[in-house]
C-alpha cells in the first residue's frame, strides 16, 4: 500500500459523517497527530434533498439489491460534492451512511466507497471503520468514545465527565480524563442509550409531514403518557449491561406505543423516552460524572434538554459551553480516527465497542500514483 502519511508530527485531516437522523453530511477539518487535538478547522454541510432522503430510508434495515446501490450513490455524490471545498488537507475520514446494523447476527453495513472518494479528491480516504471491530466481536458502535477523550483532555477537564449524542440514536461516552489514553483501563465506557431523535423525526414525518420538532414547539405543547413510556422503559436492552449498540429501527414498537395519541402527546412521549433512556444508561457509569456535554441535534430541542436537566443529578449542557461544536463533532471523530488508523493505532477497545483487544479498524484507499508527504 505505500506510505499514507507521514509517521509523525500534525495531519490536516477532513473527517464526514452522515448520520442516523438523514439530514445531510457534515464536514470538519482537524489537526491532530493521532493522539491529541492541536486544532479545529474549517466546516461545512450540505442538506440532502427530500428525494434524496426517500433514497436512503428505502435502503434502511437491507443489507444488499438495488435500495443499497441507489442509497450508495447519494452518499458518494452528497460527499465528493461538499469535499472538493475542501482540497488542502492530507487525510480523508469517510463514514459512509449505515443502513444496517445487526453485529451479533450479520455485522455493520455503511454504504459508501472509499475508493471512489480517492479517485474523485485526490486524497488517500480512511473508510469501513467498523467491519474489523464486529470481526473481533464487538458491537462497531459508538466509535466516537475515543475521540470524545481527546476533547476532554483538549478542554482541561479534571474530573469524569460524559459526552451525549443525541441523533438519530443517543450514545453516552463516559471519560476520565486522568487517564493519558484513551486504550487505559478505567478511561472509558461508552454505548447506546436508546432511540433518540430518529422515531421523533419519523413520526412527525408521518404525522404532520415535519421534518423534526423545531425548537420543542409541538411536544411542548403535549403531556407524556406515563403508561407508554414504562412500557417503553421494559424493553430487555436496557437492562443489559454495556457496551451495548442499536440500529436506527431496533426499537420499531416505539410508535406503535403512541400510535392512540395525539400530535403533540405523542410527540412528548416519544421525547420522554429518550430522555428517560439516557437516564437509565447514566446509572453505568462507574463514577457519578461531574457534567453531560451535550452533542448533535437533540441539544436544540429545549423540551428535550429540560427533561434530561429534571431527571440527571449533574449539571446538563450544550456542548458548546466548553467551546466545542456539537453539529461538528462526529464528522471531527472521523477525522481524528482516519488519521490513528493511517498511524497503526487503536480505534476502540473492550470497553468502548466490546471487541476482545483493542483493535484500529478501517481501510485505506489511496488515489492512483500517491506519493506521502516525507516524514
Amino acid at each position: 500500500m505505500g506510505k499514507v502519511i507521514s509517521k509523525s508530527g500534525p495531519v490536516r485531516a477532513l473527517g464526514a459523517m452522515s448520520g442516523t437522523s438523514l439530514d445531510g453530511v457534515d464536514v470538519a477539518v482537524l489537526e491532530t497527530d493521532g493522539l491529541q487535538i492541536l486544532g479545529f478547522g474549517e466546516t461545512g454541510y450540505r442538506s440532502y434533498s427530500s428525494e434524496e432522503r426517500e433514497v436512503l430510508r428505502a435502503a434502511l434495515g437491507k443489507w444488499s439489491g438495488p435500495e443499497v446501490q441507489a442509497a450508495a450513490r447519494v452518499i458518494e455524490a452528497a460527499h465528493i460534492e461538499v469535499m472538493r471545498d475542501f482540497p488542502k488537507v492530507d487525510l480523508i475520514g469517510f463514514h459512509g451512511q449505515t443502513v444496517a446494523h445487526a453485529p451479533r447476527l450479520q455485522g455493520t453495513l455503511q454504504v459508501g466507497d472509499g475508493e471512489a472518494l480517492a479517485a474523485a479528491l485526490n486524497r488517500p480516504v480512511v473508510w469501513d471503520f467498523r467491519s474489523d471491530d464486529v470481526a473481533m466481536g464487538g458491537e462497531g458502535a459508538p466509535l466516537a468514545p475515543f475521540f470524545h477523550h481527546a476533547c476532554a483532555r483538549y478542554i482541561k477537564a479534571e474530573r469524569p465527565l460524559c459526552f451525549l449524542n443525541l441523533g438519530g440514536v443517543g450514545n453516552l461516552t463516559y471519560v476520565d480524563p486522568r487517564c493519558e489514553r484513551p486504550e487505559e483501563e478505567g478511561a472509558l465506557l461508552a454505548f447506546d442509550t436508546g432511540p433518540a431523535n430518529a422515531p421523533i423525526n419519523d413520526f412527525l414525518l408521518a404525522r404532520l409531514g415535519l421534518q423534526m420538532d423545531e425548537g420543542g414547539k409541538v411536544a411542548r405543547g403535549g403531556t407524556v403518557e406515563t403508561g407508554a413510556l414504562e412500557l417503553f422503559l421494559a424493553e430487555p436492552y436496557f437492562s443489559r449491561m454495556p457496551p451495548k449498540s442499536l440500529d436506527r429501527n431496533d426499537f420499531p414498537e416505539m410508535i406503535g406505543l403512541v400510535t392512540e395519541l395525539g400530535d403533540a402527546d405523542a410527540t412528548a412521549t416519544l421525547t420522554a423516552m429518550c430522555a428517560a433512556s439516557v437516564a437509565q444508561g447514566m446509572e453505568h457509569c462507574p463514577e457519578a460524572p461531574e457534567r453531560v456535554l451535550v452533542t448533535g441535534g437533540g441539544r436544540h430541542n429545549p423540551v428535550l434538554m429540560e427533561m434530561l436537566r429534571v431527571s440527571l443529578d449533574c449539571p446538563v449542557e450544550p456542548v458548546e459551553a466548553v467551546g466545542l461544536d456539537g453539529d461538528m463533532l462526529e464528522a471531527q471523530a472521523f477525522a481524528y480516527l482516519a488519521v490513528r488508523v493511517a498511524r497503526g493505532l487503536a480505534t476502540s477497545a473492550p470497553r468502548t465497542t466490546g471487541v476482545r483487544a483493542c483493535v484500529g479498524g478501517g481501510i485505506v484507499s489511496l488515489p492512483e500514483g500517491w506519493v506521502a508527504k516525507a516524514s
